[in-house]
């Protein structure tokens, strides 16, 4: 959790300095270093099992969340928008593969994690805070280096996140002995609030907001991403049944990926046409000023989606409640 902390700082000094492609040359270093390392000390300590895995439901699942993903994204260039065929076509066809997966998991024999309610509230969590994460962390710089917003060097933005980001990584193993102690309801309710308050006053930044408060702000949006992210997976993960636990882990990094490129692609597209629209309406389209105001109220409208997430994912934390290490806990029917 601490690594991420670093990425902006060290991508900012680098762009700074070299060039963007060195950010990938650089890793390659790491990457080897992962894989020699996994080789030697990574041991298996469960039972190996032989799956049979189903082609026609690998099929599916990578054309469906491919499909979804792909347009989204797409949907978040600038030149493109919502109304492209392409996006239109890749989200219709990607949700239409979803379903048929979905039904064929249904007429097999597969375990079906989202059975478990606590789970499934674990799951939806997750989903709120990466959405929020990835959006911020991809609006807010945008925000501080574009010329119509603060203008900062890549650099100066990069240390600007450096500290909500490495206090994040430093709270999250915290988070879990204090998970032991309060249970999940006492961080993650908190921390919601905490996230939908610092996005609220986010919502009112502009250019002539100080650096320290931008700061502030972001050091209280990773304190309450610490409090939801890490207890709400433990929770989730902790009332399936143990050999379950392999089906609960990968469903819900799939779903962090997932929805950390919709949050993300749905983000940028909401400060394109935000800006587009605050442009429209102006006197003078083509001011320095009036295209500092465009960038804010785009960035704003990003905020407020991102806080209304928060409130969603409030709703939800309300259902939370603590599940037990290994608990095989029989499926709700209601």
């Amino acid at each position: 959790m601490f690594a991420p902390a670093l990425g902006p700082t060290v991508a900012g000094v680098i762009i700074q300095y070299l060039s963007w492609h060195y950010i990938f040359w650089l890793s390659l270093p790491f990457l080897i270093i992962g894989l020699l390392v996994g080789l030697k000390y990574v041991e298996n300590v469960t039972e190996v099992t032989k799956i049979r895995i189903d082609p026609r439901s690998v099929i599916l699942s990578t054309l469906g969340l491919g499909g979804i993903v792909f347009g989204f994204s797409h949907a978040g260039e600038g030149s493109v928008g919502w109304t492209s065929l392409v996006v239109k076509t890749s989200i219709i066809f990607g949700l239409v593969a979803i379903v048929l997966f979905i039904l064929r998991q249904n007429l097999m024999k597969q375990p079906r994690v989202f059975m478990y309610p606590i789970y499934t509230v674990g799951v939806i969590l997750v989903v709120m805070c990466m959405m929020i994460f990835m959006s911020t962390m991809i609006i807010l710089p945008m925000y501080l280096q574009n010329q119509n917003g603060l203008g900062l060097s890549t650099l100066v933005a990069g240390l600007m996140l450096l500290p909500g980001s490495a206090l994040n990584g430093i709270l999250s193993p915290r988070m879990g002995s204090w998970y032991d102690k309060y249970g999940p309801k006492w961080l993650v309710i908190p921390g919601i609030v905490i996230m939908a308050v610092m996005l609220w006053l986010f919502s009112s930044i502009s250019t002539a907001s100080t650096l320290t408060l931008i700061v502030v702000l972001h050091i209280g949006l990773m304190i309450g991403s610490a409090m939801v992210l890490m207890p709400a997976q433990t929770n989730g993960l902790n009332q399936l049944p143990s050999e379950l636990y392999p089906h609960g882990t990968a469903v819900m990094s799939t779903v962090q990926q997932v929805a950390g490129a919709i949050g993300t692609a749905v983000s940028i597209s909401i400060l394109t046409s935000g800006s587009e629209h605050y442009l429209q309406g102006s006197a003078a389209p083509t001011q320095p000023t009036d295209l500092a105001k465009a960038m804010t109220f785009g960035s704003h409208n990003v905020f407020m989606f991102t806080m209304i997430i928060a409130l969603v994912g409030l709703v939800a934390a309300f259902f939370i409640r603590r599940a037990r290490v290994n608990q095989v806990e029989k499926p709700s029917t209601n």
